[in-house]
């Protein structure tokens, strides 16, 4: 079993992704090596199992690990609780107290948003990075720590070193080694991995019938963004356990379940549909025989005659693009006599129905497209190919 899989195992880390294999290779890589070592990725994502996996396959194991969280540490306090403090030295400082620095030397100390500690802090962590040296709160006393840091944010640091928010130095001491943790949307079928563990471990806690997923509910959780990555997803497949309870999931039970963005609906990621040229010159050529079509019917109302069948089927000549030809067909005359009566071009035909349409819409060109079954960049690019004006007059290409 490779050092990956164990990790994986021991805490319990679920889902095969590459981003996600690829950060936990490189922190089993690095924890060996007493480097300093920054876990970048969004809130929720999972940023807290790195630190553990980097501590528990390196040489610090049997020391201590310690987990701060710098941003629910009060900014009055967060020295004395990194470094300690000596009693007396504020107000309420009744005795001597031992920080985290202290208390794990010889092991790890996990900084978890470490891009929200004021700057004297951050002076002296640096200190402590490079000498490995630390001062209690009210005290003179030099003391030495043998610590190995890491630390992790959910912040672009570079974007708070120019904003003055974050020390530049600090910043180069910590991200020795960089550790970019994937965002749940990123790690594609792990999604439905995790919501059927989740899923499960609440039906065995609380001894609740087991929900499943349906195959459009489970293609809608890859779809949707996870603004809020694991934990989100860990809430909602909760309330799914809870509330329908020894039911399929259908994907409009999954959306309803699902907060709804600003613009009131879920917030699922548009697939960008691919633009086919060809199958829309099909269809525009589709809609110009059937005009021509509607054109012969019209014709032979007002001729009190019925068209024959042979005019339907030449209008509905199959188009071929790269043919060039001018198509031409048959007609007899009132005498039986065969005549053979041109067809106008495909560019022609194409011209007249695409500016009968913009007239028959005053110029509407979302309304043009629709009738069409277009879309409205085709359209634009037909009226300036075909010399027509915006309106649906002819004009001179060259004016365009």
């Amino acid at each position: 079993m490779d050092d990956v899989t164990k990790a994986k195992q021991r805490f319990s880390i679920i889902g095969n992704s590459p981003a996600l294999v690829a950060a936990i290779e490189r922190a089993v890589k690095v924890a060996p090596i007493d480097l300093s070592v920054l876990v970048t990725g969004e809130s929720g994502s999972g940023k807290e199992f790195f630190p553990k996996i980097i501590h528990a396959f390196g040489a610090r194991k049997h020391k201590k690990y310690i987990a701060v969280n710098c941003g629910a540490i009060p900014e009055g306090t967060i020295d004395s609780e990194l470094f300690g403090h000596e009693k007396g030295s504020f107000t309420g400082a009744i005795s001597s107290r031992k920080g985290y620095f202290e208390e794990a030397d010889g092991g790890t100390i996990f900084l978890d948003e470490v891009a929200e500690l004021p700057l004297t802090t951050q002076a002296r962590l640096l200190r402590v990075l490079e000498t490995g040296e630390f001062l209690k709160v009210g005290s003179s006393n030099v003391q030495k720590t043998d610590i190995r840091i890491v630390a992790a944010t959910n912040v672009n640091l570079l974007k708070a070193v120019e904003k003055g928010k974050f020390r530049e130095d600090l910043y180069y001491r910590l991200s020795t080694v960089v550790i970019n943790v994937p965002s749940l949307h990123d790690r594609g079928e792990d999604i439905p991995l995790l919501a059927r563990k989740f899923a499960a471990d609440f039906s065995e806690k609380y001894l609740t019938a087991p929900i499943s997923f349906a195959e459009d509910a489970r293609r809608a959780m890859m779809l949707y963004r996870w603004p809020g990555n694991v934990r989100q997803l860990k809430n909602i497949v909760e309330q799914l356990a809870l509330f329908e309870a020894g039911s399929e999931i259908s994907r409009h039970t999954l959306l309803e379940t699902l907060p709804l963005d600003h613009s009131g609906a879920s917030s699922l990621v548009a697939t960008k549909p691919e633009v086919s040229y060809e199958t829309e010159r099909e269809m525009l050529w589709k809609t110009v025989y059937a005009l021509r079509n509607d054109i012969a019917e019209l014709r032979a109302k007002i001729d009190g005659s019925t068209p024959s069948a042979h005019a339907a089927t030449q209008s509905l000549i199959k188009y071929e693009p790269d043919c060039g030809a001018k198509y031409s067909h048959p007609r007899e005359d009132s005498a039986g006599i065969e005549d053979v009566v041109a067809v106008p071009t495909l560019e022609d035909s194409e011209r007249d129905a695409v500016a009968a349409a913009l007239r028959r819409n005053n110029g509407n060109k979302k309304l043009t497209a629709q009738q069409l079954n277009i879309s409205q960049r085709t359209l634009y690019r037909k009226i300036h190919e075909l010399g027509l004006d915006l309106d649906g007059s002819e004009t001179d290409n060259n004016e365009l």
